[in-house]
C-alpha cells in the first residue's frame, strides 16, 4: 500500500505534469498562429473577393493572393470541372516558402467568408490529429465512378471538397508535387485521387472535415445550415451534427445562399448592433457627379404621373448634372410628359424622350438607356426609376451615390402588404421566394443594406460596370424572363451584387391594376386602389386634416355647426373641372328623375355623384375622413354614412344665384367649398335662420357639417359675381 505522502507526491506529480502539457499546447499555438497563411486565387477583384477580405480582415487573418491579374484560364467548374490553375499557382507560390512550420489554409474566396479567428481553425486542425485536412461533401464530384473507392466514415460527409484545405507546408507541397495537369483540369479530381489512393492519404496524412467543425460547403448541404444569433455574434450552424463551421463556402450553385448567409456573417448585421458595416466605404460628395435618369412606363396607364414629376424636382441633387432619358409608350401621359419638359426640361442638362409613336417596347428602351450611359463618358451613375414609384424622399439619389456599391436599390413597399422592390431569394427556377429575413426587412425590423438576387423599379447602378462587365447591350433581353429578370440575371451572372437598402424611408409604389382613363381626372378615382395615408390622401386631403383634433382646428361659427379642413386645393379643382367636363348640368326645376319620386322641393342646378360613377368613392371618402369627425363633435352617434344624395351645386348670378330657406332630408349635412370667395365669386354663403348666424366667407376646401333636420334652417345666400361650386352630401337620411 502506498503511504498517504506517497499518494500526494504522485498526484502533485500529476499536476506537474497537466501543467506541463497545457504550457506545451499553448506555446504550439502561438507558433500556429505566428505560421498561419491563408492562400486563396483570385485574378480579378469581385464583389464576392471584396467580401472575403472583409471577413479575413474582422479576425486577423494573414492573406496572399495569387493569381492577381492573370487571365483566368480554370474554366467555369460551376458546370464542368475546371480549376486546376489554382493548383499550378500553389504548387508555384509552395516552392517559394522557406518555413516549414508554416500552416496553409488554402480557400476559394469569391464565395467564402470567415465565421470565426484563426485560434479557433487552428485547434480544431490541431484536434484532428492528421498534416492535412479537406473540406468534405455530401455529393461526389467531378467523377461519380469514385465513390466507392472512398474512404467510409463513422458520421458525417464522406467525399472531398477541393474549395478548402489546411495543411502543414512540407505536407501540402508533398501533395502537389505530382500536378501537371493544364489550368482547365479539374483540382477537385486531383485532390480526390490523392484522398482515394489508401498509400498517398497515409503518406501525407490526409482526412476530412467530415462533420463541418473546419469548413461548410453549402451543395447539398442547405437544409444542415442555419444562422445562430448569439451575444452579439452570428455563426453558421450545421444542426445535423451540430457544429459551428470556421468557414463557410457557397460552392456550386448555392451563390444566392451564400450571399444571403454573407448579410449576417460575421457579424455584419446582429440583433445587438444592427448593421455594422453599412457606413463604412461610403462615398462623400456626391452631387458632382453626372446621372442619367431614366424614367419609364409600361404600355399601362398610371395615376399621379404629374405628382410623380413634382417630386422628381425635388430631389436634392444638382439638376445641371442630370441628364434625363424619358420613355413613355402611354398617348394616355403625353400631357403630362410635354407640361414637366416644358415648364423644367431647361433646367436638366440634356433631356432625351422616346415618345408612343416610336413604339420602342420595353427591353429596347431601358438597353438604350444602358447604352446612353455607358457611351458617355460624363457618366458615373445610372438611375432607373419607373414612374409608378413614388420617391418621398428628396435625398434618394444622394443616399444612394454615398453608399458607392455597385448595384443599389432604394427599397419601397406598397402600402399595408408585403410587397417590395426586391426579392430575398429565388426559386429553382429562378422565380420569387421568400427569404427567412424577408418580412422583417420589409417591416424595417431589421435595418441595413442587404445582397439580394433581384430588385427593381427604382436603382442606381455604376456606369464603370456598364463600361467593364456590362457590356452586352441587351441586358434586358430573354426568352423566358420578363426584361427585370433577365437584367438581374445578367447581372448575377457576372458575379455582381446587388444590393438593397432600408435605411432609409425612402417611399412606396404606386398599384396600377385598375387604373381608368375614361375620366379627365382619373387620380381622384384611386381612392380605392392607392388610399389612405398614401397617394389619394397627400394629393386630395387637406394638409392639416391630420392635424385637426390636436391642434383644435373645428371651428364653430354658428351653433351646432362644424368647420374643419377636409380637401386639398388640388381635390377641389378637379372636382369642379371633373363636373364642368361632364356637364349634363340640372335644370334647376323640381321635377327630377334623377331621385326617388321623381320630385326635388328645393332644387338647385347641380350633378349628382353617381351620375360621374363617384357614388361608391364619394362614400368611402366619407366614411374615412368625415366619419371620425361627426364621432368626435356628435359624441354617441356612429355613422355609416348612408348616402342616398351627393352632388355638387353651381351657383351662377345668371342662373341660380340663390338657395331658398329650407331643412336638408339628412340626419346631417356636409357643404365642401370647392372654390374661394373674392377670386371666384362675389357673395355666396350660408345663413342658419333660427340662429340668425351666417358664414359668409367659406374657405376653399373646408366642409361644414351641421344637423339636416329640424333644427338647422337654412338658405344658401346669393352668389353675385363669378361662379360658386359647393360638393353636398345628405348622410343618414
Amino acid at each position: 500500500m502506498h503511504s498517504i505522502s506517497q499518494d500526494l507526491e504522485c498526484l502533485q506529480k500529476q499536476i506537474e505534469d497537466i501543467y506541463i502539457i497545457i504550457f506545451l499546447n499553448s506555446s504550439t499555438m502561438l507558433c500556429l498562429l505566428e505560421n498561419l497563411v491563408v492562400v486563396t486565387v483570385a485574378t480579378k477583384e469581385t464583389d464576392g473577393f471584396r467580401r472575403f477580405l472583409r471577413s479575413a480582415k474582422h479576425f486577423n487573418y494573414t492573406v496572399k493572393v495569387l493569381g492577381r491579374g492573370e487571365k483566368w484560364r480554370g474554366g467555369n467548374y460551376m458546370s464542368a470541372p475546371g480549376g486546376g490553375q489554382k493548383v499550378r499557382l500553389l504548387k508555384t507560390a509552395l516552392e517559394e516558402i522557406k518555413n516549414e512550420d508554416e500552416v496553409i489554409l488554402f480557400i476559394d474566396s469569391y464565395d467564402v467568408v470567415f465565421a470565426s479567428g484563426p485560434k479557433e481553425l487552428l485547434k480544431k486542425f490541431q484536434q484532428s490529429r492528421h498534416k492535412v485536412v479537406f473540406s468534405s461533401e455530401t455529393l461526389i464530384w467531378p467523377d461519380r465512378h469514385l465513390e466507392d473507392k472512398h474512404p467510409h466514415v463513422r458520421e458525417g460527409n464522406r467525399f472531398l471538397g477541393s474549395g478548402g484545405f489546411i495543411g502543414y507546408v512540407p505536407k501540402v507541397r508533398e501533395m502537389v508535387s505530382g500536378w501537371t495537369g493544364e489550368d482547365g483540369d479539374s483540382d477537385q479530381l486531383f485532390f480526390t485521387k490523392i484522398y482515394i489512393d489508401p498509400e498517398k492519404r497515409k503518406s501525407i496524412n490526409i482526412t476530412l472535415d467530415s462533420k463541418c467543425r473546419l469548413f461548410q460547403n453549402l451543395h447539398g448541404a442547405l437544409d444542415e445550415v442555419v444562422l445562430k444569433f448569439e451575444d452579439s455574434r452570428v455563426r453558421a450552424r450545421n444542426v445535423l451534427y451540430d457544429t459551428l463551421p470556421v468557414i463557410v463556402h457557397g460552392n456550386g450553385p448555392t451563390k444566392l445562399q451564400m450571399n444571403y448567409l454573407g448579410n449576417y456573417i460575421p457579424n455584419t448585421w446582429t440583433f445587438e448592433t444592427g448593421c455594422t458595416v453599412c457606413h463604412e466605404d461610403l462615398r462623400v460628395s456626391p452631387g458632382t457627379q453626372m446621372m442619367p435618369v431614366f424614367l419609364s412606363n409600361r404600355r399601362q396607364p398610371t395615376p399621379f404621373v404629374t405628382v410623380f414629376f413634382e417630386r422628381l424636382l425635388k430631389l436634392q441633387y444638382p439638376k445641371n448634372r442630370l441628364k434625363l432619358f424619358i420613355y413613355n409608350q402611354e398617348v394616355h401621359h403625353e400631357r403630362q410628359v410635354s407640361a414637366f419638359l416644358q415648364d423644367h426640361g431647361s433646367l436638366y442638362q440634356d433631356v432625351k424622350l422616346i415618345g408612343p409613336e416610336e413604339e420602342m417596347d420595353g427591353p429596347a428602351s431601358r438597353n438604350l438607356g444602358f447604352d446612353m450611359c455607358r457611351k458617355d463618358k460624363d457618366c458615373d451613375y445610372f438611375f432607373s426609376v419607373d414612374i409608378e414609384v413614388v420617391l418621398k424622399n428628396e435625398n434618394t439619389l444622394k443616399i444612394l451615390v454615398e453608399q458607392n456599391l455597385p448595384v443599389v436599390a432604394p427599397m419601397i413597399t406598397r402600402p399595408g402588404r408585403l410587397w417590395s422592390n426586391f426579392w430575398g431569394a429565388l426559386s429553382a427556377d429562378g422565380y420569387y421566394a421568400r427569404s427567412e429575413d424577408y418580412v422583417d426587412i420589409v417591416q424595417g425590423h431589421r435595418e441595413g443594406v442587404w445582397n439580394v438576387p433581384y430588385v427593381s423599379n427604382v436603382y442606381l447602378v455604376k456606369a464603370s460596370l456598364l463600361r467593364s462587365e456590362l457590356t452586352e447591350y441587351e441586358l434586358f433581353n430573354s426568352n423566358i424572363l420578363d426584361p427585370d429578370m433577365a437584367y438581374c440575371h445578367n447581372i448575377r451572372s457576372k458575379e455582381i451584387f446587388m444590393y438593397v437598402t432600408n435605411m432609409h424611408s425612402f417611399g412606396r409604389i404606386l398599384s396600377t391594376e385598375n387604373y381608368q382613363t375614361n375620366h379627365l381626372h382619373n387620380d381622384l378615382w384611386q381612392i380605392f386602389e392607392n388610399p389612405l395615408v398614401s397617394d389619394w390622401e397627400e394629393r386630395y386631403i387637406h394638409e392639416n386634416y391630420t392635424h385637426i383634433m390636436k391642434d383644435k382646428l373645428i371651428e364653430t361659427p354658428c351653433p351646432d355647426v362644424y368647420w374643419f379642413p377636409v380637401f386639398s386645393e388640388v381635390a377641389c379643382n378637379h372636382l369642379v373641372e371633373e363636373m364642368e367636363n361632364y356637364g349634363k348640368w340640372s335644370g334647376g326645376g323640381n321635377m327630377d328623375k334623377r331621385i326617388q319620386g321623381g320630385y326635388e322641393n328645393v332644387p338647385t342646378i347641380d350633378i349628382h355623384m353617381n351620375q360621374v360613377n363617384y357614388d361608391k368613392e364619394w362614400r368611402k371618402f366619407l366614411l374615412e375622413y368625415i366619419a371620425p369627425i361627426t364621432e368626435k363633435m356628435f359624441p354617441g352617434y356612429y355613422t355609416t354614412c348612408s348616402t342616398p344624395l351627393n352632388f355638387v351645386v353651381r351657383y351662377k348670378p345668371d342662373e341660380q344665384p340663390l338657395l331658398v330657406p329650407h331643412h336638408d332630408a339628412s340626419t346631417f349635412t356636409i357643404n365642401i367649398a370647392l372654390n374661394s370667395k373674392g377670386v371666384d365669386y362675389q357673395g355666396g354663403g350660408c345663413r342658419f335662420l333660427r340662429y340668425n348666424c351666417s358664414v359668409k366667407a367659406p374657405r376653399k376646401g373646408w366642409a361644414l357639417m351641421h344637423p339636416g333636420r329640424l333644427t338647422h334652417y337654412h338658405e344658401g345666400l346669393p352668389t353675385t359675381a363669378g361662379v360658386r361650386y359647393i360638393a353636398v352630401s345628405f348622410v343618414d337620411p
